[in-house]
């Protein structure tokens, strides 16, 4: 049961609260609304709005619709990322995890997943198929600078595996 203000006592809750609009579309009216498992959550579980079984299989991609549209306040993001249950359980993902969502996008937020199971996965309405986590956003100015070198590190350009194991 999807948790909601106040939060358990004992326990410290989000350092922000922030408002967004919801419209429901045709196909994703009666559903429950995004919602936290609990009062800690960081995502909010994404719900399938679609209206006869969706086969998913082995290395299957497809746009899960989630039957609403939103608005983001300016500043802020919306991740898309898969549940950890279905990735574990099934091997059901988010193959560009996270996707994103702009605050300036109007149409329907949908759930790209992809089974990367050995077996079909059937999803069905209703079923929570990936989450949702809001986060401000920061944008870069870059500082071109006229030379070919960057402050010095002690990594400096080692990547992939180079920290270690």
């Amino acid at each position: 049961m999807p948790l909601s203000s106040p939060l358990i006592s004992g326990e410290s809750g989000p350092t922000e609260r922030v408002t967004a609009e919801l419209v429901w579309l045709e196909h994703g009216r009666g559903l429950e609304p995004p919602a936290y498992q609990s009062a800690l959550s960081a995502g909010m579980d994404l719900r399938a709005a679609i209206t006869a079984p969706l086969l998913l299989g082995p290395r299957d991609r497809r746009a899960v619709p989630c039957g609403f549209k939103m608005a983001l306040p300016a500043g802020y993001e919306a991740q898309i990322r898969p549940r950890s249950g279905l990735a574990l359980q099934h091997g059901i993902s988010v193959p560009n995890a996270p996707g994103t969502i702009d605050a300036d996008y109007r149409g329907e937020v949908m759930a790209l997943l992809i089974n990367l199971g050995s077996e079909p996965f059937t999803i069905t309405r209703g079923m929570r198929i990936a989450q949702m986590v809001v986060a401000p956003v920061t944008h870069l100015r870059w500082q071109v600078l006229d030379g070919t070198e960057l402050s010095a590190t002690a990594r400096g350009a080692g990547g992939f595996g180079s920290t270690g194991r």
